[in-house]
């Protein structure tokens, strides 16, 4: 499916970034990978990552967990991939669905170390989200059917910033991913993924916040209209923000990245949307915005 090329892109971006910090703050580290469907694809893209910083391994372990039903062949799938690894890092493929997931993090004593988890087809379960919490930090890549939000289910498992975003392929079921973590650079780093992964793999994004629903082409520059009306409705909500409190907003509310909430303000106040004190200078991060009069009709 489409969503899937894009999911493996999007996982070996993030993993470009969680790696190297993870392996700077700790001796040891686990990434987990627990998928519903075929999981070959994904897992043989993150152990070529992983192979990639060979160099930054030596003292450090890391673990490799790789949960997939159905496909006994999957360790023979792999085999050239880990057969390029360094001693330092131990790969298990252990066979079950995504719900088997907090037994295999107990059995590799991934508490309290980095976690970076990417759940492909698993259910917001509390006790799968609580494993994943355990980590320290503990990063999450979840993916479901576009049925309800995960927001909510993230938040109460412990990660306070969280972001979702509907995968809508122009052929295929709509997917919802939803990612969890406590850093703020890896946040900054997904969202800057999202926007950078193929832009002809025939998916494009839907906001959920977004009460438009609007379709959004994956690119460097998205279009700024749903972000416009998010940051509105912000303002129409709370008051008066700062452009930093409005930039906060828009990385943990919205799909969009904090740098385009400053695209998105720079074209209300040009339209009279909004308003700014101080009026002269740059758009700083203590300009303080707030919504013009009827400001809901200029979005």
């Amino acid at each position: 499916m489409p969503s899937d090329a894009v999911l493996r892109d999007l996982l070996v971006r993030q993993l470009d970034h969680w790696l190297p910090v993870a392996l700077h703050r700790a001796r040891r580290a686990t990434l987990a990978l627990a998928y519903a469907g075929d999981a070959a694809v994904g897992a043989e893209a993150a152990l070529g990552v992983v192979g990639e910083f060979a160099d930054r391994l030596r003292g450090r372990r890391l673990t490799v967990l790789v949960l997939a039903d159905g496909d006994p062949e999957l360790p023979t799938r792999l085999g050239a991939a880990e057969a390029a690894l360094p001693a330092d890092v131990a790969v298990h493929v252990v066979p079950g669905r995504p719900d088997r997931l907090p037994v295999a993090l107990k059995a590799a004593g991934a508490a309290g170390a980095p976690l970076l988890a990417v759940v492909d087809g698993g259910e917001p379960d509390p006790a799968l989200l609580a494993a994943v919490a355990s980590g320290r930090p503990a990063e999450l890549l979840l993916v479901t059917d576009a049925v309800r939000s995960l927001r909510p289910a993230l938040t109460a498992a412990g990660f306070p910033l969280v972001t979702e975003v509907e995968l809508v392929p122009d052929d295929g079921p709509v997917r919802l991913l939803g990612y969890g973590t406590g850093s703020d650079r890896g946040l900054e780093a997904l969202k800057e993924a999202l926007w950078a992964v193929d832009e002809f793999a025939g998916v494009r994004y839907r906001d959920p916040a977004d009460p438009v629903g609007r379709l959004l082409d994956i690119s460097l520059a998205p279009e700024p209209g749903p972000l416009r009306r998010e940051l509105l409705a912000e303002l129409a909500r709370s008051g008066p923000l700062t452009v930093t409190e409005l930039r906060r907003f828009a990385a943990t509310a919205t799909v969009y990245r904090a740098a385009d909430a400053n695209r998105a303000l720079a074209s209300l106040l040009d339209g009279g949307a909004v308003t700014r004190d101080p009026e002269p200078g740059r758009l700083g991060g203590d300009v303080l915005i707030s919504a013009a009069p009827a400001a809901g009709s200029s979005a």
